[in-house]
């Protein structure tokens, strides 16, 4: 194996993928709610998609990952 691959991402990597990721799961959600809205779906209907959007789901848990990954690192560092 080489170096870089033996290396682990740097908190700043990190935070980086983190923001990143999350800015894209704030454009998804508005975007799921503001096609909810124009199809004029209730309010519980709107947020009963968006808990069981399998992507938005995904992201998540992603973005758990990471942040227990930053925090670990930020620790050890």
């Amino acid at each position: 194996m080489t170096d870089q691959a033996d290396q682990a991402p740097s908190v700043e990597e990190l935070q980086e993928s983190i923001d990143e990721l999350s800015a894209y799961r704030e454009r998804l959600y508005n975007d799921v709610i503001g096609l909810g809205k124009k199809l004029r779906l209730s309010q519980k209907k709107i947020d009963a998609t968006v808990n069981e959007h399998p992507e938005l789901t995904r992201i998540d848990e992603i973005l758990s990952q990471l942040k227990h990954q930053r925090d670990n690192q930020a620790i050890s560092s």
